[in-house]
C-alpha cells in the first residue's frame, strides 16, 4: 500500500513498482489525470487497474474497472429535481475534465426541457478564495447553481454560500459525508445531490457495511460512497479471483464481468461489456447535519462506455477515451 499524496509522478512511479513486483490488480487512483496516467502501465503490463471515483466517463480498456458514478447516473434525477423549483440555473466547477464534462450535460439537458444555464464558470484547481465566483453565480439570477468544485474550494464555496442573504437551490455534485466533515450544519442545510449510497441508509446491507467500518476504523468513522465503493470492487476482484480458481490476470479479467454482488446498497452490476457499473441511485439532501435520501431512483444504467469496442482478450493494449 502507498500513498502517493494527489501526486502524479509518484502515482506513476508507485505503479510501476507494483506492476514490476507482478501484483494481481491495482487499485486506487483519486483522479482522472492520475488513471490516465496509470492505465497504459497496466494494461502493458495486462494488470487490471481498479477505479472506483467519480468521474466524467468514457474511459475504455480491457484492463480498467470503474466502480464510478458518472454523468449518466445522477445528472438525470438531480436535474428532475431541481427543474421542480427552477427554470435558471448556474454551473460552477472546477477547470478539469470532470466538470466541464458535467456543465456540458447539464447544458443539454437543462435546454431540452426549456430551461436555462445563465452562467457558467470553471476555476482553476487550488483556486482558494471563492468570494467573487460566489457572487457572480448568485447575482446572475439563477433560481438554483450546481457547483462542482474538489476539495478546500468546494468547501469554500459553500462557506461562502451559506453566509449570502439570498441563498438560491445548491445542488453539489459528489457531495457526501466526507465532504461536510469541517462545515457547520447550518452551512450544508438543504444542499442536495445524487449519489450511489449513504451512510444513513436503513437497508441492512448498507447498516452491515457502516457497522463494518466502524467497527475496523473506530466509532466516529464516517462511511461515504468512496469508502463503498472501493471496497466493492475489491469484492469483485475476490468472486472474480474465486471464479477463475487461478491469479492470471487475463482469467480474472475475464471473470470480473456481468457479476451482480450486493455491497453497501442493493445489487449492483459490473458490466462486461465496458467494465463500468449499473448502481443503486439516490436524490439526497442536507438535513440538521446529516445526508438523507429524499428519493430512492433505483438502478440506473448508463450507456456503454466503450461505444462500438469490445473488450476481449488480445485486444489493442492502448487505452482509448470515448466521448460521449
Amino acid at each position: 500500500m502507498h500513498d502517493e499524496g494527489t501526486d502524479l509522478d509518484r502515482a506513476v512511479a508507485f505503479t510501476r513498482a507494483a506492476v514490476d513486483s507482478d501484483v494481481t490488480a491495482v487499485l486506487g487512483p483519486t483522479s482522472s489525470t492520475h488513471r490516465d496516467a496509470m492505465l497504459p502501465i497496466c494494461a502493458a503490463a495486462r494488470i487490471p487497474l481498479l477505479y472506483a471515483t467519480d468521474y466524467e466517463g468514457g474511459a475504455c480498456s480491457r484492463y480498467l474497472f470503474c466502480y464510478s458514478a458518472i454523468p449518466d447516473h445522477y445528472l438525470p434525477s438531480l436535474v428532475e429535481t431541481l427543474t421542480a423549483g427552477s427554470d435558471d440555473f448556474a454551473m460552477v466547477g472546477a477547470d478539469y475534465s470532470w466538470p466541464r464534462t458535467i456543465g456540458a450535460r447539464l447544458r443539454r439537458d437543462l435546454n431540452a426541457r426549456g430551461c436555462r444555464l445563465l452562467h457558467e464558470e470553471y476555476v482553476p484547481v487550488g483556486a482558494g478564495d471563492m468570494a467573487d465566483v460566489v457572487t457572480r453565480a448568485v447575482d446572475c439570477g439563477a433560481g438554483a447553481v450546481v457547483m462542482a468544485l474538489m476539495g478546500s474550494d468546494g468547501q469554500d464555496f459553500i462557506r461562502r454560500f451559506a453566509a449570502l442573504d439570498r441563498r438560491p437551490q445548491l445542488a453539489v455534485i459528489a457531495f457526501n459525508e466526507n465532504y461536510m466533515t469541517g462545515l457547520a450544519p447550518s452551512m450544508t442545510e438543504g444542499i442536495i445531490t445524487a449519489l450511489p449510497f449513504l451512510e444513513s441508509l436503513q437497508a441492512p446491507e448498507a447498516r452491515d457495511f457502516v457497522s463494518r467500518q466502524r467497527a475496523m476504523f473506530g466509532a466516529h468513522a464516517v462511511v461515504s460512497y468512496f469508502a463503498e465503493s472501493h471496497y466493492g470492487l475489491l469484492m469483485f476482484l475476490r468472486h472474480a479471483l474465486e471464479s477463475a480458481g487461478s491469479d492470471d490476470s487475463e482469467s480474472v479479467i475475464d471473470a470480473m464481468g456481468d457479476v451482480t454482488l450486493t455491497i453497501g446498497h442493493g445489487p449492483v452490476t459490473l458490466r462486461a461489456a465496458d467494465h463500468h457499473m449499473v448502481l443503486n441511485m439516490l436524490v439526497a439532501q442536507a438535513q440538521s447535519g446529516r445526508l438523507v435520501a429524499t428519493r430512492d431512483v433505483g438502478p440506473v444504467s448508463p450507456p456503454n462506455q466503450c461505444g462500438v469496442r469490445t473488450l476481449l482478450r488480445g485486444e489493442d493494449v492502448q487505452p482509448r477515451h470515448v466521448s460521449g
